[in-house]
């Protein structure tokens, strides 16, 4: 009876909420989707990140898509006293549905990125707009709004979902895992890269190579070295018309293993190195 009645006597006791600075779930057929910005450092500087849920059997997109799809895109309302920065994207996977390859996510995923607050701001607004797909791909686009108090708290869910996803970003090129070299082929129809990964990374690493904006390669082969030290031909297709990648950086994602993820610049020179076919 004394328990019975301690449990009523809670139940009528006020509860104490703390503000999370986050957005409201946006909801489609294929997922959900709202933005976390965390409580700003002695800098003013936020981290933030948006969050992306599919459901079963649906998948979202990285960067780069592959051979179809919309790649994230978060744009923020004009006119707000912040500067947001790009959006920074966990390592994908590769997803081959019949012959169409797609790049991205089928389970929760979240992408970092930072606000940088110019003035007094009230709130964060911004419009995402992502693809979610299954057996077809279908838009999903929604503005998100994130009030921001000067008092914001967010809860430790929000701030471990915002650590995890910076946890799983592709690291820099390091000492043991890197590219030590690179040469064009002189009719743009591949790519060598020399590279160097760490010691027991078996099997062959997986590469995602983005150039020019739309173009991603993934399909390379050995052309020498060993476990650690090793030449790769990526094969790149069709480039767009009259494109030089002359004063370009490309990007190399670099999965060694199934533990490992580094990504380079690749910066190409006015003065192009060539290799002939």
């Amino acid at each position: 009876m004394h328990r019975f009645f301690l449990v009523c006597l809670l139940s009528l006791l006020p509860v104490t909420h703390v503000h999370a600075a986050s957005s409201s779930w946006a909801v489609s057929e294929g997922g959900r989707m709202r933005l976390i910005v965390l409580p700003p450092d002695t800098n003013g500087l936020r981290q933030a990140a948006l969050q992306i849920e599919p459901n079963p059997g649906w998948f979202t997109y990285w960067r780069e898509p592959g051979d179809a799809g919309i790649p994230p895109q978060l744009t923020p309302a004009p006119g707000q006293p912040v500067t947001m920065s790009d959006l920074t994207f966990p390592v994908p996977k590769r997803m081959d549905i019949g012959t169409v390859r797609d790049v991205g996510y089928d389970l929760p995923v979240t992408f970092p990125f930072t606000l940088t607050a110019q003035g007094e701001a009230k709130a964060f607004r911004a419009n995402a707009f992502i693809g979610m797909c299954r057996n077809i791909c279908i838009p999903f686009q929604a503005d998100l709004t994130v009030p921001l108090t000067g008092e914001d708290r967010s809860d430790p869910g929000e701030i471990r979902a915002v650590e995890k996803a910076k946890s799983r970003l592709p690291a820099p090129p390091s000492e043991d895992f890197t590219v030590t070299g690179f040469r064009m082929a002189a009719d743009l129809a591949s790519l060598d890269v020399d590279l160097l990964v760490p010691a027991g990374s078996k099997p062959e690493p997986r590469l995602l190579l983005t150039g020019p904006e739309g173009h991603l390669f993934m399909e390379y082969q050995r052309l020498s070295g060993d476990d650690r030290h090793m030449s790769l031909r990526i094969a790149l297709g069709k480039l767009p018309k009259n494109y030089s990648p002359a004063g370009k950086t490309w990007r190399l994602l670099v999965l060694a293993g199934n533990h490992r993820a580094m990504e380079a610049p690749l910066v190409f020179d006015q003065a192009l190195p060539i290799v002939q076919p």
